[in-house]
């Protein structure tokens, strides 16, 4: 891309992840959608690639690779199939960076390395019933008794949980002082006596993906489990949900683009008048658009992962980059579905699941409204 040049390294990843995608994800997809659940080779052979890794440290298993890549990656898993990229997002985006920046040393070699190198699925226990925008009203809480803290409480919407082997679970250790100052994270054990995991939620899109409510009844956490100390759960939080937001970001690019790739496949085929549609210059205007929209979305979301990787204040650009791009995505789908005509509303084409899939990324990992609130606070400082 003009402008933005991707090192030999970057590019010779983009290269692998898009041949991955399309020899290995491509083939499942539809299979994948239709039955809502994930496939659990195709999971084995994204930690056999080194996907679940990506930006951490060789010292931890990981690929030692930069936020950028990370983005690439998760732009070819969407462009094809946004369930496999939000397993990977919460993965790595959510769970891992808890341990990574706040975890000490024995911690990242006990929870951290097998999650980077692929042996362990993470996942991250943040949302509630009551809570979501506002994460600060957690009910969920934790009690000191002795060498243990003891959780009860409810988490929903927790992606990854019907498969994942280490939560990060955020619970009130401070009841009085309430969810800001009075939150703290822990790493728990799926196997931990008294944490159970519902059957999936079933949902308009990314079906595929794991998505459950997790219950906490007197789940003993040692206290060597709790992620930095009392009191910085909602630092903790707020800080992996930022750079989160720059895989979400790329996941709605992905889409997009894997919106185009098809309507512009189909566009060339269809014929109407005597014509293919792509003749007619109504057909062209509306592709240039959604093109256009696209190339800048993704410039957005390479301009924050390129400030995360140079350690520059990221958080309002990645609020950015996910604001424009899931909006996009959202506009893009819904023109690749209207260039499809009836055929698009039809489940025997792809773009109709590119549409569901698409409207997630203005909700999840901070909604379009909190987005704003981001980037006009930001603005005012």
């Amino acid at each position: 891309m003009v402008g933005f040049k991707l090192t030999r390294e970057q590019a010779l990843a983009q290269k692998m992840f898009r041949e991955f995608t399309q020899s290995e994800v491509k083939p499942l997809v539809s299979q994948m959608d239709e039955a809502e659940a994930f496939d659990m080779d195709l999971l084995d052979k994204l930690k056999r690639y080194g996907l679940m890794g990506i930006p951490y440290g060789k010292e931890y298993g990981g690929v030692g690779g930069d936020v950028l890549t990370y983005a690439l990656c998760m732009e070819e898993l969407s462009r094809v199939d946004a369930s496999v990229g939000i397993t990977i997002s919460v993965h790595t985006s959510l769970c891992c960076s808890c341990l990574a920046e706040y975890g000490s040393e024995e911690q990242k070699q006990t929870f951290l390395r097998p999650l980077v190198d692929g042996s362990k699925v993470g996942c991250f226990g943040l949302t509630e019933p009551s809570a979501g925008t506002d994460a600060g009203g957690a009910l969920t809480t934790a009690d000191r008794d002795g060498d243990f803290y003891v959780l009860n409480g409810q988490k929903v919407f927790t992606t990854n949980s019907g498969f994942a082997d280490t939560f990060i679970i955020f619970a009130l250790t401070n009841k009085a002082l309430g969810g800001v100052k009075g939150l703290s994270a822990f790493v728990v054990d799926r196997d931990t006596p008294g944490l159970t995991v519902s059957k999936e939620i079933p949902r308009m899109g990314i079906r595929a993906a794991s998505n459950c409510e997790v219950a906490l009844m007197d789940v003993r956490v040692p206290a060597d489990q709790l992620l930095g100390k009392e009191g910085l759960g909602y630092k903790i939080a707020m800080g992996a949900l930022a750079g989160g937001r720059i895989g979400i970001g790329a996941q709605a690019v992905g889409i997009a683009q894997g919106a185009i790739d098809e309507a512009v496949a189909y566009v060339k085929e269809r014929k109407q008048f005597g014509k293919a549609i792509a003749k007619f210059q109504n057909t062209q205007f509306q592709l240039a658009e959604m093109q256009t929209k696209v190339d800048a979305a993704r410039l957005m979301v390479w301009r924050a992962a390129a400030a995360k990787d140079a350690h520059e204040n990221y958080a309002p650009l990645a609020a950015m980059c996910k604001l424009f791009a899931s909006t996009v995505c959202n506009e893009v789908a819904r023109e690749a579905v209207q260039l499809f005509g009836g055929y698009g509303y039809s489940r025997e084409y792809p773009v109709e699941k590119k549409l569901r899939d698409a409207k997630i990324t203005e909700i999840y990992e901070g909604t379009s409204e909190a987005m704003k609130m981001i980037i006009g606070g930001a603005m005012m400082r």
